[in-house]
């Protein structure tokens, strides 16, 4: 099974979430980029477990860069990710592979490889599978800044309470609980940490949603048709753990609009034209116009819960009461905004390096 994103920068996974380890090989990353410890480890804790409100396993985090890095800077050549695991407890999935979980993908995962598959925590369909992600993302950040790009992203919505805009929003972080949620409205925040302690009181877990504005993206940037920087960007988030929904621009607002609600003018010169209009689209056609790109990614509520839930047993061929031990998050935003913000840093640099905008 393959599992790279990417043309011109190429980034593979490997790994599982109960193995020694989860890791990439990256391949097509700019030589001479400073590998900034520091940037990379804060990026990597705010997407770690051990929070307030995500599960309890503490794994260090603590990045290998074992191929591509000499002397602290990329040397061009195929880099290998490495981080290891040092706290999973496979003893809390001992009901595997006789009683899938519902909502997880034990069932046809177990089915798509004859049984073959390990499928403790995830196996490699685990959030866990992120971490190297968000770890190569990180190496990039500065790569993109110095090209005038910005990524960022937040906690937009858990259940029915919504974050103000994130561009209307105060810089990270207003306050602990802010920061513990990675959601900027200090006043959403107060209100979704009692919901969530009080679906965590009732054993089980709940959606959420993380709101992600990229700034400063050259005019055209993106390839024709399937990967475009709208298909790019969705393709990419819809493969995170849990993602079930993405919207871009006004998203599913247009079936309501106008043409004329809806259509940005240009405005500007020639030389350098600019969209007009209130939040203009980021991008028309796979192409980016120059203003800001929104995007918005809706998490289904974590499948691996306390509550008692009726489910088949594989053995018994009977619907089987099944409760799932361990330790799981209870609503998956707040720790999805480091991997969003990943994805779309690495689709970009690859949309970038395709295009020959990096060389401007």
């Amino acid at each position: 099974m393959q599992m790279r994103l990417g043309e011109a920068l190429r980034v593979t996974l490997r790994g599982s979430s109960h193995g020694p380890f989860v890791g990439a090989l990256v391949e097509g990353m700019p030589a001479g980029l400073t590998v900034d410890e520091a940037q990379i480890q804060a990026a990597m804790a705010l997407r770690k477990t051990g929070g307030a409100y995500s599960s309890k396993r503490k794994e260090d985090d603590q990045v290998e860069w074992r191929t591509g890095v000499a002397n602290g800077k990329t040397t061009g050549e195929a880099i290998e990710v490495h981080i290891a695991n040092k706290d999973a407890r496979s003893s809390d999935y001992s009901f595997l592979p006789n009683h899938p979980r519902p909502g997880h993908q034990d069932m046809v995962m177990m089915k798509r490889t004859k049984g073959e598959a390990d499928l403790r925590g995830g196996g490699t369909s685990s959030a866990r599978m992120t971490a190297p992600l968000v770890a190569v993302a990180a190496l990039l950040r500065p790569w993109l800044s110095s090209h005038s790009v910005d990524v960022e992203a937040h906690l937009g919505a858990i259940g029915n309470i919504e974050s103000a805009p994130l561009d209307s929003c105060p810089e990270r972080w207003a306050d602990e609980t802010c920061k513990a949620l990675r959601c900027r409205d200090p006043v959403a925040a107060a209100k979704m940490a009692d919901l969530v302690e009080t679906t965590r009181k009732d054993r089980d877990s709940i959606g959420s949603r993380v709101d992600l504005q990229v700034l400063g993206l050259p005019l055209g940037l993106g390839e024709p048709w399937f990967d475009g920087l709208e298909p790019a960007l969705a393709r990419a988030m819809m493969a995170i753990p849990a993602a079930r929904g993405v919207e871009i621009g006004h998203g599913f607002g247009v079936q309501t609009m106008r043409g004329s609600e809806h259509n940005n003018p240009w405005g500007g010169s020639s030389d350098d034209p600019v969209l007009l209009g209130e939040r203009p689209d980021g991008a028309l056609a796979g192409l980016s116009t120059g203003a800001p790109v929104h995007l918005r990614v809706a998490f289904k509520p974590p499948s691996s819960i306390p509550r008692v839930q009726h489910t088949l047993n594989m053995k018994t061929n009977q619907q089987e009461p099944l409760v799932v031990k361990g330790r799981h998050d209870p609503v998956l935003g707040p720790r999805a905004v480091a991997v969003v913000e990943a994805m779309a840093i690495l689709v970009v640099a690859d949309l970038m390096i395709r295009g020959g905008f990096d060389d401007e």
